[in-house]
């Protein structure tokens, strides 16, 4: 009588035929996963999703094909072309750390030595470690603790690293860890989980127990407060002026339009540009943090070139789209937009 197959034979049987197909992936099998790509997409796909990253995953690549080329790029031309992911201390972490490889001769692969490098954390040096160099390692991501929290019906997440360990496997870590990720995302999801599609139907306490949704508990959500702030558009001879925040806190070093303090309450001009006129808009605008919600009042005015000099850049506002804005203030330059005075 043959045994049964493990956990991970039944698992890696499901991956090597239903896979995802992702530029950054080799196939089922093949371990031959460019060591750059795997690092990029896992720091892309941090709280963001693989249908947002896909293609600017691609566009980047097209751009910056290698560390060598990233560690040349100047992190002015590497915000701007993240703009839009979020996150924003991601990008100028990629630029250390591609500035880190290329001084070091290489990328290395352990996973220990990966912890190394700036922006690479426990998650990240498990993932490429696995992923791009075949190493025994656990990778436990948001998908990752919630197959293995239902497979085991575990009410502490505490233990979920010591079970992802006991099932992952010494040959096709990589494998097993896209396995596990792909099984999270596509089947075993967060809410109404394709359990009669799942290969570990028959391995699953939750599934047994008739309540897979059940686990990870969830933790209560705490209530974020809510912050306000003015977002300034200043205008003269079709240019528009721009600044770069601070290079510390949120959206740190990007390029945007300027704004006054967030506050508590509304703080009305205050931190405006030097310039009379002020005219605010009917519109706000409303973006959510991680920890808190922002409302911001939008506040124009027109000015000639001679009028005042302000700190920052002119920049043309028909080419404002190549300025690569965070999502907070290109929606704010598209309600300005909209509303363009004389």
């Amino acid at each position: 009588m043959s045994a049964k197959p493990s956990i991970s034979d039944q698992l890696l049987a499901w991956y090597d035929a239903n896979a995802r197909v992702l530029p950054w992936r080799a196939p089922p099998g093949s371990n031959a996963a460019d060591p750059y790509r795997v690092w990029l997409s896992e720091v892309m796909l941090q709280q963001t999703t693989v249908a947002a990253v896909t293609p600017r995953f691609e566009a980047w690549v097209a751009r910056w094909p290698d560390f060598a080329s990233l560690a040349a790029a100047s992190e002015e031309e590497v915000m701007g072309a993240w703009a839009g992911l979020g996150y924003y201390a991601r990008a100028r972490n990629l630029v250390a750390c591609a500035r880190a490889v290329a001084a070091r001769g290489g990328f290395p692969t352990t996973e220990a030595e990966l912890r190394q490098l700036p922006g690479i954390g426990d998650y990240t040096a498990a993932a490429v470690a696995a992923i791009a160099f075949g190493q025994r390692a656990v990778a436990i991501d948001a998908n990752v603790a919630r197959v293995v929290a239902r497979l085991f019906a575990l009410a502490d997440k505490a233990e979920v690293p010591a079970h992802a360990d006991r099932i992952t496997p010494d040959l096709r870590a990589g494998d097993f860890a896209q396995a596990m990720m792909d099984l999270g995302a596509t089947v075993c999801t967060p809410r109404g989980p394709r359990c009669l599609l799942c290969p570990l139907r028959t391995e699953c306490r939750g599934f047994a127990g008739g309540m897979p949704e059940a686990f990870p508990a969830r933790a209560a959500k705490k209530a974020r407060p809510t912050r306000h702030g003015t977002i300034f558009w200043l205008e003269r001879d079709g240019r528009i002026l721009l600044v770069r925040r601070p290079p510390k806190g949120l959206l740190g070093g990007m390029r945007a339009l300027p704004t006054g303090a967030w506050a508590d309450a509304p703080p009305g001009l205050a931190g405006a540009p030097a310039a009379a006129g002020w005219r605010l808009l009917e519109d706000e605008v409303t973006h959510v943090f991680t920890h808190f919600r922002l409302e911001c009042r939008l506040a124009a005015a027109s000015i000639a070139a001679q009028e005042v000099h302000a700190e920052g850049e002119w920049w043309l506002i028909a080419d404002l789209g190549a300025a690569g804005l965070p999502t907070l203030f290109a929606r704010a330059a598209q309600l300005f937009g909209r509303e363009r005075w004389g």
